[in-house]
């Protein structure tokens, strides 16, 4: 071979072996590398797709779950959780007419962009529901309409209680402390839009849910039982020792949204300060028709019990709630009281099951109010309707051979009255609960022959 060709071809060859290394060879790390990823990022989607950039960016959340109150401590889901757009959920929204709106269109905010302070300047949205006059409203103006006054956004019932309790006659006559302290232990459950069908609700942990994907339809468990947990699911799936799920899960498998109706939920537009006067809400005889003359326990009851007197099991209590504080000082157990009807101008029933409630004269100590001025206005034990029921309770089985009330009616037997645990008497009151229920104790309401 021509030693010039053969010189050529030995520097051709040496020419390639380095260029193969060098392609195998590692790059060193620049200073644009080490920099958080954020900074090539410069779309809002580019930006909350990518798990690696939200976390690196993430604020650092002080926010540890906690909070105490009815369903017990909320629990933690990390920030970058919270907002990140992936897996099967994103795909699906994507598709979805809202999936193909821009995301400033909701959040407002900045786009392109890689500075993550410019994207959510100015008036940048979290959680547009919290504004949906301006964001829903265009899309569904009935909806946000009568969702606005409704019991499931603004708890009604419960911030009206607090004012009475209080001496005062509205929710805005509360000091910005009181405010402050009611959004932050008990506001948690009263849900925007946003909260039932984008997101996991406060009380859940908060953050999108399944990647951003609306769902018409709430998950029973992910959001209604989120925040429905000590008084509706936990007797609903029958958690408690002694108690089994509800017969409407375990019979026709009932979901919630089965007896509570959207246009419930979304409310009607008008402002009830109590859940029981909402007139669309699920009444027994929806299904079970007929009632009144089925047999001989309804014929003799039906008009002055409600169902729950005896189709309900042992339901959750707590009360004496140190709000912002230690919380419920007479811990959560397993109860069922009997007493007279709290709501006879909602309800007509002459006896009704109660529940212990929360408040105190001292539970709003720690925001501004140490004593509450009206708190014997309403009875510490309220009308309840546990979603525990069951045809056969402890209260309507008897033994073969003993007379039909012999588990419920108040029996003397030597020197013991059997079954009287079932009922409320002023003797279960404690000291600073004593005026504000006495009245709905069976005390001298009870028939003459039970001898007591």
């Amino acid at each position: 071979m021509n030693h010039n060709l053969v010189k050529i071809f030995n520097t051709l060859l040496f020419s390639l072996i380095i260029f193969i290394a060098g392609c195998s060879k590692e790059e060193p790390i620049t200073a644009e590398d080490k920099a958080p990823a954020a900074q090539k990022i410069n779309t809002c989607e580019g930006c909350h797709t990518n798990y690696a950039v939200l976390k690196a960016i993430a604020t650092p959340d002080t926010d540890t779950g906690g909070g105490g109150g009815c369903g017990g401590d909320t629990p933690h889901i990390e920030p970058y959780d919270r907002v990140y757009l992936g897996g099967d959920g994103y795909a699906a929204f994507k598709k979805t007419m809202h999936g193909k709106m821009k995301c400033i269109d909701c959040h407002n905010g900045v786009d392109n962009t890689d500075q993550k302070e410019l994207a959510h300047s100015g008036n940048f949205i979290k959680h547009p529901s919290k504004k949906a006059e301006e964001k829903c409203a265009s899309c569904h103006p009935d909806i946000v309409s009568r969702a606005k006054n409704s019991l499931h956004e603004q708890g009604w019932g419960q911030k009206i209680m607090v004012v009475t309790r209080a001496g005062l006659s509205s929710f805005e006559q509360l000091s910005d402390l009181m405010k402050e302290g009611y959004d932050t232990n008990c506001g948690k459950c009263h849900a925007t839009c946003g909260d039932c069908h984008v997101n996991r609700p406060k009380a859940g942990g908060g953050g999108l849910y399944k990647g951003h994907m609306f769902s018409k339809k709430p998950d029973m468990r992910d959001n209604c039982v989120a925040c429905h947990v000590s008084r509706g699911g936990h007797a609903y799936f029958g958690i408690a020792s002694g108690t089994v799920p509800d017969v409407h899960l375990t019979g026709p498998k009932f979901e919630c949204v089965n007896c509570h109706t959207q246009n419930e939920l979304h409310g009607d537009g008008n402002i009830y300060n109590q859940r029981y006067r909402m007139v669309l809400l699920p009444k027994c005889e929806n299904c079970h028709t007929g009632l009144r003359t089925s047999n001989q326990y309804h014929v003799a009851h039906l008009n002055n019990f409600n169902c729950q007197t005896c189709h309900s099991q042992n339901y959750n209590n707590c009360g004496s709630c140190h709000i912002g504080g230690e919380g419920a000082r007479i811990p959560s157990y397993q109860g069922f009281k009997i007493g007279i009807n709290p709501i006879t101008n909602t309800k007509p029933y002459k006896f009704s099951t109660l529940r212990r409630s929360l408040m105190k004269q001292d539970s709003w100590q720690n925001y501004g109010i140490p004593y509450l001025a009206n708190f014997d206005a309403a009875p510490t034990y309220k009308y309840t309707t546990p979603h525990n029921i069951i045809k056969w309770t402890s209260r309507t089985k008897v033994s073969e051979g003993q007379p039909c009330y012999d588990a419920c009616h108040i029996i003397k037997e030597g020197d013991i009255y059997r079954n009287k645990e079932l009922y409320l008497f002023k003797s279960d009151l404690l000291d600073w609960e004593f005026e504000a229920s006495k009245n709905i104790t069976v005390d001298g309401k009870l028939p003459a022959n039970w001898g007591l």
